[in-house]
């Protein structure tokens, strides 16, 4: 490691830097076929396959554009709040083997949507510059040499992603820290489940993030050069290789170097960037407008019936909850996330208490199905829970029940013998585990308030394992605060 490389232990930038990223996101659209052809548009067939000529770039090919692909990105652009616009297709020229007609057919200087904004949970707003419609490339596998071309052994290309409708969200660089960069692309994904424009899997590549990354001295305004970091594959990814490559430049500026505008690739493993080429400017891709596909012209009918079809999207999802609710944002973006927003909805709307249903189902909701779980079934349990009738762990196991097989929660109850101890009979427990912990009672009553915060752990868990678990926490903490007053 040499003076300029960082290690990627350290939590935060040195006080005196500030991060500058911007992220583009390529999102591959869940159309049937590609953009320009009949080819199946599908993840993890045999290599080559879902190919034809006109993927493969053959000579006299020519392109036909999805008509449902314009329509998925008009869509996702107006759900980032961008203006859509007229568009051309250009052709934008490299070699490299996974691209067999060797150029991209892609957006340039008029791209289909421009100027929106995403906002995130705790507020902050990240400029969307553009969302463009290009093609994806093939995929490449380097054989040997740490899995780089320039010291693989030998090449295979499968080009059944070649020409797989993609668009291309690019963010202007106002993102400051890594949890925002990290924020942003699970708002993005929830973004793109909502409106069902795409699957946005990370593991299988229909969603795929590059950053570029630069730092300045807090206070200035100045955009230093970047680098932009390729080969990441998760958000948490993401985060290190941000941290890793802000720190890279630090540690450069404060060796009297800079950093190269280039590309580098992030390896997980490893847990540093390598270089990769120097980044190249518009001039050396060639732009021209591709001259097989006639310019996209959207209507305003088009745009309007597109914006009267929005479903909710998660910001506002998330804000109707907050609006009943005292939860954290935490709790809301976990619920709306797994789609159980309406669920709870409805439960509130039944007379259920609105913290308790939205932290039951962010603790206990994480399950695959729950189809069979009800509102008017949540919402009774929920009630019973807050009235005293069933404690925490014993709604926790009627709620699991529920989600299981559906049912009654009073009935649930019943079953499983689930009853309200007297005040009485857990008064008398209390008193008995006092007295035969005097020890224990002497550091609840007289210790600090970490020996006390243990203590009632202690004298709680004793008093659960008596019960079977049919104590109500609450009710035992009023006890033991009672009786040490």
């Amino acid at each position: 490691m040499t003076s300029c490389e960082p290690t990627v232990h350290e939590p935060t930038l040195p006080d005196e830097w500030e991060l500058v990223v911007g992220l583009e996101v390529h999102v591959e659209l869940a159309t049937q076929t590609k953009l320009f052809c009949g080819c199946a548009n599908e993840f993890s067939t045999d290599p080559n396959t879902n190919v034809c000529p006109v993927c493969l770039g053959l000579p006299g090919a020519l392109p036909v554009m999805n008509a449902k692909a314009v329509h998925y990105a008009m869509k996702l652009g107006r759900a980032l709040g961008c203006e859509v616009h007229d568009s051309v297709m250009a052709r934008k020229n490299y070699f490299y083997p996974d691209m067999a007609k060797d150029y991209q057919t892609t957006q340039y200087d008029k791209p289909t949507s421009i100027d929106g904004e995403l906002v995130l949970g705790d507020g902050a707003v990240v400029g969307i510059e553009r969302a463009h419609i290009e093609e994806d490339a093939g995929k490449t596998t380097h054989v040997g040499g740490g899995g780089r071309i320039n010291d693989a052994m030998f090449s295979l290309v499968d080009y059944n992603r070649a020409g797989v409708p993609l668009v291309e969200v690019v963010s202007r660089p106002d993102i400051r820290t890594i949890e925002h960069a990290k924020a942003y692309v699970n708002e993005l994904r929830d973004i793109l489940l909502a409106i069902e424009v795409s699957d946005a899997k990370m593991e299988e590549g229909s969603m795929r993030v590059d950053a570029n990354v630069s730092v300045r001295p807090v206070g200035s305004d100045e955009l230093r050069t970047r680098c932009e970091l390729k080969n990441i594959n998760s958000v948490r990814s993401m985060g290190r290789a941000i941290e890793y490559e802000a720190r890279r430049h630090i540690a450069l500026y404060a060796n009297g170097e800079a950093p190269r505008q280039e590309t580098r690739h992030w390896d997980e493993e490893g847990g540093r960037s390598t270089p990769g080429r120097s980044k190249e400017d518009a001039d050396d891709y060639r732009y021209f407008q591709e001259p097989d596909l006639v310019p996209l012209v959207p209507s305003a009918e088009d745009v309007q019936a597109i914006d009267v079809a929005m479903p909710v999207l998660p910001a506002a999802r998330r804000a109707r909850l907050g609006e009943l609710s005292g939860v954290s944002q935490e709790v809301l973006a976990t619920v709306v996330e797994r789609g159980q927003d309406g669920l709870a909805l409805d439960a509130i709307e039944a007379g259920a208490d609105a913290d308790k249903v939205l932290t039951r189902l962010q603790n206990d909701g994480a399950v695959d199905d729950w189809s069979k779980l009800t509102s008017s079934s949540l919402a009774a349990l929920i009630t019973m829970e807050t009235s005293g009738e069933l404690t925490a762990t014993q709604a926790k196991q009627v709620l699991a029940d529920l989600i299981e097989s559906g049912g009654d929660p009073a009935a649930i109850a019943v079953d499983r013998g689930f009853e309200v101890m007297e005040t009485n009979e857990l008064e008398g427990l209390v008193d008995q585990l006092v007295a035969d912990n005097p020890d224990e009672w002497a550091r609840f009553t007289s210790g600090d308030d970490s020996d006390r915060k243990k203590m009632q752990g202690f004298f709680t868990g004793q008093i659960m394992k008596a019960t079977k678990g049919q104590a109500d926490g609450r009710a035992i903490a009023q006890l033991l605060a009672s009786k040490a007053s």
